[in-house]
Formats: C-alpha cells, structure tokens, sequence
C-alpha cells in the first residue's frame, strides 16, 4: 500500500488519523512545523499503539512555500489537517494563513499527481451566519461578511471556499473532499490541551466557574478520523462536503458539565453548575445524514465521548 500525506501530523486529530492509518497497515508522511514537535508526535502514537517505523516527517508551515512539494512527492493520497491556532483576534493572522495554507497544499497535491485531497473544514464554515430557524446541513456556508464573525469561522469559510475554488479551476485529476465537523472532543494521545480540550481541563480543575452558553455538536475524535478515511476510499465522495457529529440533540456547555458530574463523582466536583449570565441558545438542529448515508458514518453517543474525553486527561495528568 502507497504511502499517505498527512499535514499538521502533531495536532490532535491528526495524531488520531495517523495512528488509525499505522494500525491499519498504511504507511504515513507527515508534515510538522519544526523539529520539536516531533518527540510529542511519536509519543501520541506509541499511546496509541501504532508502530511509528512506517512514519515519515517532513517540514512545511502553512506560511512558507518551502517544503511543500517534497511533502507531497510521490503522494496519491492527501488529507490536510494543518491550520493556524485560532487565538488570534486580529482576522489576517488566522485567515491568511488558513487560505494561503490550503492554497500551497493543493497546489503541491496537483504537481505531484495527487488522487484526492480531503480537507478538514469545521462547521464553522456552515453554519456561523444568522437564519431564521438555525437548521442547517452540507449546502449552507458561513457569509463571510456577517457582521462581527470571528476570526476563527471567518478562517474557515475562506479557506475552505479558496480550496473549492481552486481545484475547480486549477485542480487537474486532484478531487477534494471536505470533513466539516463541530465541536471536536474525546480521547486525546497528545499532553498539548488545546481547543476544546481546554474547556474539559477548566472544568475539571474548577479553574471555568460558569460555563458560556452555548449551543452546538459534539464530533467524537476517533469518529472524525475514521471519517476521513472513508472520504478519502470512497469514490463518489469527490467534490462533496460532509458534517460530522453525534446523533441526537446537540448540546450546551451545561450539558457536558452535567454529564461529567453524573458520571465521573468526585473527579468532577469541581465542574460548574451555572452558565454565565444570558439569554437562552436558540435551538440548532445539525444534520449527519449525508455522511451516514454515503460514508457509513455510525458515530458514538455524545455522551460516551464526554466521559471518556475527561477519563483520557486524567489518565495523563492533564486533569
């Protein structure tokens, strides 16, 4: 089996993706930013269980052309993981790179002769512009000009139009799939509490008092890997866009810290049990149809994923 293009190999889905890749017989070049990710990255995998003897590292950052075609020499295969951290405030410092990044990915995929390139995009990209009833499934995009749109959502949608853009003028044989999940959680392999890792660890140690409302769907780590994969091995997936997250009703940040402090006792006692003042989160309603019906995507219960998220960082003294 051909060796595969992983970009962003240290994060924590990509770390996931790479060790279900290894585990099921692929062999895997990654992309990191600079050498001292790679310690971590090998250590996420060994906790995994994957043997890192089929792993290959190269260096490319989202903002420099350099190393971008030899990461994808030889490469049939792509999936982009790669993007900026979403701290920033001012918008360019996050959407230029998310663009600019997927721009110098794609075009590398189609010198190289790539066969299909699955991007990660976010809900973000779907469904952050006001409708009247907050319903929404692959055909609604974020507007960019939605007045006061973060810069994260922002990053999103842009790169993720730039991406469709291109390939549709300049793809060549390169297909693209896109994974659009939500709010990702579950067992993490990295010691790197990031995202929405750290809303687990602020509400473990008592550090979050109130909770933000917020509504929104939970995508359960493993399931979004293993999504991928069946994007980039189904043939009719080229050019479509799929959601991914639990099923059921989606869930407010009370919720989760609900279900830890039902579940987890006294490793949870210091979880908040208010939300910050506010109005009530409107209803939101996220569909996972297509992904069930064209992929095979069977997800895990929602709350499975919150419990054993929390369980994972005890398990590695994060929390």
């Amino acid at each position: 089996m051909s060796r595969v293009l992983v970009t962003g190999g240290s994060g924590y889905l990509a770390t996931r993706l790479i060790a279900d890749l290894l585990l099921g017989g692929t062999e895997v070049r990654t992309t990191i930013r600079t050498p001292g990710s790679e310690a971590g990255l090998r250590a996420a995998l060994a906790r995994a269980g994957a043997d890192d003897a089929g792993l290959e590292i190269v260096y490319a950052s989202l903002t420099d052309d350099e190393g971008w075609a030899s990461a994808a020499r030889g490469i049939a295969d792509v999936y982009h993981l790669a993007s900026p951290m979403v701290l920033a405030t001012v918008p360019d410092e996050v959407v230029i790179p998310a663009r600019d990044g997927a721009l110098r990915m794609l075009r590398a995929a189609r010198d190289a002769g790539a066969r299909r390139v699955v991007l990660t995009s976010s809900f973000a990209a779907i469904g952050y512009s006001p409708k009247p009833v907050r319903d929404y499934d692959e055909d609604d995009w974020t507007d960019p000009s939605t007045p006061g749109l973060a810069p994260y959502p922002l990053s999103k949608t842009v790169a993720e139009r730039a991406a469709w853009d291109f390939v549709e003028r300049e793809g060549g044989d390169t297909s693209l799939v896109v994974v659009n999940p939500t709010w990702i959680a579950g067992p993490t392999l990295t010691v790197d509490a990031r995202s929405s890792l750290q809303f687990f660890t602020g509400m473990l140690s008592g550090a979050l008092a109130r909770v933000p409302r917020q509504r929104f769907g939970i995508a359960d780590v493993r399931d979004v890997a293993t999504l991928h994969i069946a994007a980039m091995n189904t043939p009719g997936a080229a050019g479509r866009r799929y959601l991914a997250l639990a099923d059921g009703p989606t869930r407010t940040f009370l919720d989760v810290a609900n279900v830890l402090r039902e579940r987890l006792g006294a490793f949870a006692s210091r979880v908040p049990t208010e939300e910050v003042p506010g109005d009530e989160p409107a209803p939101l309603v996220i569909h996972n149809d297509r992904a069930k019906r064209e992929l095979g995507f069977r997800p895990r219960p929602a709350e499975e994923t919150i419990v054993e998220t929390a369980e994972s960082l005890r398990a590695l003294g994060l929390a």
